[in-house]
């Protein structure tokens, strides 16, 4: 509880408390759990009964469904100030994905039941659940754009330009036209994110490293041409191949 009582602060920055009064975040610390993880830790599987939602402290967290092939499709990578399950918080319904750490990681947890005793006693809190619950519909509405109208060097690219600074839907907003990033996540993480495999993700990369567009040092990649990557990243898909 220690810790908990140190972070009242911290949790008026994150989306789902933002904006309440020191007097509501102290009874909200009353009822969350600091929990620590080692990376690869499983937080919750997919289909296991609905024990509440969180919001992480430090650390990022994956959300993903295995396939009966066991293909793995990561849905969405959750980093510092970032809640997740809140859906069944809400609705008690089993997890529909499962979540692991992706390294050391410190999440609040908020158990079901006191969760609804908050929404009774803090309807702001219902209201910042519902952005929260847009936004995540958003995402996976983007995540669904991205497998079904383009193929993987396109979502590459799209993966990319999201890394470089300024808004990657507007390439205006960018400085210069070559810009190095570094990726966040090892290349099978990133095949996951990208709904492919790692041998058909190399093959993206070498496309895009032929058509001058990137050049590759590791982890860190080098975006030659950001105005072409952006073209690329929103042309229709040219074939179901990959």
């Amino acid at each position: 509880m220690d810790k908990i009582a140190e972070i009242p602060h911290w949790l008026q920055t994150t989306l789902i408390f933002q904006g309440l009064s020191g007097e509501q975040l102290k009874t909200i610390l009353e009822v969350a759990q600091l929990q620590t993880f080692q990376k690869g830790t499983v937080i919750f599987k997919q289909g296991e009964p609905a024990s509440g939602f969180f919001i992480v402290k430090l650390g990022r967290v994956k959300l993903f469904k295995v396939s009966v092939t066991g293909k793995e499709q990561i849905l969405r990578i959750f980093e510092s100030g970032d809640n997740f399950a809140e859906v069944v918080a809400l609705d008690g319904k089993p997890f529909p994905a499962s979540a692991t750490t992706l390294e050391p990681t410190d999440l609040l947890f908020f158990p079901r039941q006191a969760v609804m005793d908050l929404l009774y006693q803090h309807p702001d809190i219902g209201i910042n659940m519902l952005i929260s619950l847009a936004q995540h519909l958003r995402h996976l509405t983007a995540v669904i754009e991205e497998l079904s109208f383009k193929d993987v060097p396109q979502r590459l690219a799209t993966y990319l330009l999201k890394l470089t600074p300024g808004d990657p839907e507007n390439p205006g907003d960018r400085s210069p036209s070559t810009t190095f990033v570094t990726l966040d996540v090892p290349k099978s993480q990133l095949a996951a994110i990208l709904g492919t495999i790692p041998a058909t993700l190399s093959r993206a990369f070498y496309t895009l490293k032929t058509e001058k567009l990137i050049e590759i040092r590791g982890s860190q990649i080098e975006l030659l041409d950001c105005d072409r990557l952006q073209v690329l990243s929103q042309t229709l898909k040219q074939s179901d191949s990959l």
